[in-house]
This record gives structure tokens, C-alpha cells and sequence, in this order.
């Protein structure tokens, strides 16, 4: 009977999983599923550098957050690939690319999806960027980006060629977020 149930509930989780926003926890309910729930999460201010990282990208090459200094990056986090809003997002980074791509603009998308998942959803939609996993939602926490039934939480962070973070979003319209990405990171 259990494995109805969770069955039943899983088109739901997963629809939910992507809508604008992730599903917001009731407030009975844990707010993350992850290791990273019980880390500090940081601060992130504008005019300050960002938590560094170092992940390996959807291809098994690694990234390191501080090694793009002298770059305008955005380091956006998004629920789960494939599905309409992340794809709706990710798709809109990828029309904006040759624009973004004249600025020097480096994208690192990340989600608690596998490596494999981020190499399947770049080839089915032809994705230009970096696609990285972070499935205990460490680097979400030191963003202090919610982990929420194993969903992240869309949020964004534009990095600025001097390495300090130039703009925060807590909340993401995935349908004019590439627009504000390109004139975030206007000359």
C-alpha cells in the first residue's frame, strides 16, 4: 500500500518540483533533505566574494569557482531537469548564449540531479554551459539556497569580473531571467 501511495505522489512532487519556485515545506515539515541541513549556511552580500566551490561539471571536468575570477559568472540554482520551468529557464540561458558568450559570461547551473541526469538534460537541449551536480545540497547551504524535498530552490548570483557578487536573486521569473542575466552582466 506504501508504494501506491508514493507512487500516486510522485507526478505531483516532481510537477511541483519545477514550477516557478520550488515547493515550499509546511511548517511542521523539515526544510531539507540533505547533509548539507545541518552546515552553516553563509551569507551572501552583495559586494563581497562568493562561497568558493569545486564540482565536476556534467562532462567530469572540474570546476572551481575561483579559478573564473576576471570573468562575469553566474552561478544559478535550479530544482530538477526536464522539467518545464528549469527547462524553460535553461533553454532561455542557452538562446541568450552568443550574446552572453561576447561578454565573456560564464553559467554554472546546479541542482542536486546526477552528473549523468546534467549530461542527458545539455544534450537533449543543446545546453552550452556547465551543468553541476550538488546532490547533498552543500553548495545550495554555503548559498544558503533551501534544499527542500530534494528539490533546490531557484535562486541566482551574478559574480562580477572582480569576483565579488554584483547581484542576488532570491526569486526567479524564468521567463525574463535571461534578460536580466544579460544586463546584469552589460558592460
Amino acid at each position: 500500500m506504501k508504494r501506491i501511495v508514493l507512487l500516486a505522489t510522485l507526478p505531483l512532487t516532481l510537477a511541483l518540483g519545477c514550477a516557478k519556485d520550488s515547493p515550499q515545506p509546511s511548517p511542521s515539515a523539515p526544510s531539507t533533505t540533505s547533509a548539507a541541513a545541518s552546515a552553516p549556511a553563509t551569507e551572501v552580500t552583495v559586494g563581497q566574494p562568493p562561497p568558493d566551490f569545486t564540482a565536476t561539471d556534467q562532462d567530469g571536468k572540474p570546476v572551481h569557482l575561483a579559478d573564473l575570477k576576471g570573468k562575469p559568472v553566474v552561478v544559478y540554482f535550479y530544482p530538477k531537469d526536464e522539467t518545464p520551468g528549469c527547462t524553460k529557464e535553461a533553454c532561455s540561458f542557452r538562446d541568450a548564449w552568443a550574446d552572453l558568450q561576447k561578454k565573456g559570461v560564464v553559467i554554472i547551473g546546479i541542482s542536486t540531479d546526477s552528473a549523468a541526469s546534467h549530461k542527458a538534460f545539455a544534450s537533449n537541449h543543446q545546453l552550452p554551459f556547465t551543468l553541476v551536480s550538488d546532490p547533498d545540497g552543500v553548495i545550495a547551504a554555503k548559498y544558503g539556497v533551501p534544499v527542500t524535498l530534494g528539490f533546490t530552490k531557484r535562486q541566482s548570483f551574478v559574480v562580477g569580473v572582480d569576483g565579488n557578487v554584483k547581484k542576488i536573486y532570491r526569486s526567479v521569473d524564468v521567463s525574463k531571467h535571461a534578460a536580466e542575466i544579460a544586463q546584469d552582466t552589460a558592460s
